[in-house]
């Protein structure tokens, strides 16, 4: 045999065999759902700018968000993860994106331009009273509440800007919206171990151990975690939204199901 023909023979089954793995690669990435979400066309870089820093795909596949669904973003600002959770139910499944007109405001509206032209049928946005958490019984199969549960627990003296919430009445609105067997995910800011609510006022974070006994008063109960957001080198006593902290704080995963 020459050592062209050799030669090309190797170049041949090179090409097959890169074939056979870009085939191989590329029915794993489209057997998960949460990979495609992050990977959806048309997401802005603003988002995939975010997806480094709050690893979604990983998040929504501990919570096991699943086609189909009904799911309450709760306090959803700019509807990130509405997104997100929209391309994972898909267009049998339905995403309330919830705010309060704070949260409205902070995020200068930006869920207007998120769903704008019916870009995402199967979303829609409510806004609601914290006082008055009007979600339907039994409706949800999952909530999501990303780095926003210690807000429940801010108190700000400035009460045009963020009224006083009944956190215990608000989260026992949410829970009753749960089916039986639903899932509430759980994303926020580690205050220091043994703080309780108290950091929630002056550095918008709150102790893990507090936000599990709350959910677990309520029926609820742990069935997975993550660390994929812990920052040991946090140490937890800087304000979380600004400032060195910013980006760079450590982060609880909680999964609950209703029992």
């Amino acid at each position: 045999m020459s050592a062209e023909v050799s030669g090309a023979r190797a170049v041949l089954l090179c090409g097959i065999l890169t074939g056979l793995g870009l085939l191989a690669s590329s029915a794993g990435w489209a057997g998960d759902i949460y990979d495609n979400a992050v990977h959806h066309a048309g997401r802005t870089q603003e988002d995939l700018k975010r997806d480094e820093l709050d690893h979604p795909a990983e998040v929504l596949r501990v919570a096991g968000i699943k086609p189909g669904m009904q799911v309450a973003d709760f306090l959803a600002g700019d509807g990130y993860y509405s997104e997100l959770v929209s391309y994972v139910v898909g267009p049998s499944g339905h995403v309330q994106l919830i705010n309060d007109p704070s949260f409205d405001r902070w995020s200068d509206n930006g869920w207007e331009s998120r769903l704008a032209q019916h870009r995402l049928p199967n979303v829609e946005h409510r806004r609601i009273d914290l006082n008055h958490v009007d979600l339907a019984p039994a409706s949800l199969d999952a909530v999501l509440l990303v780095k926003v549960y210690h807000d429940l627990y801010w108190v700000d003296p400035n009460k045009a800007n963020w009224p006083d919430v009944d956190a215990a009445a608000a989260l026992d609105a949410i829970t009753r919206a749960l089916k039986p067997g639903g899932t509430l995910l759980l994303v926020d800011h580690s205050a220091q171990s043994g703080s309780g609510k108290s950091a929630a006022s002056p550095l918008h974070r709150i102790d893990e151990a507090f936000a599990r006994k709350d959910f677990e008063s309520r029926g609820l109960k742990v069935v997975a975690t993550s660390d994929v957001l812990r920052r040991p080198d946090d140490p937890r006593t800087q304000i979380s939204y600004k400032g060195p902290a910013l980006g760079k704080t450590d982060r609880f995963v909680l999964v609950f199901r209703k029992t």
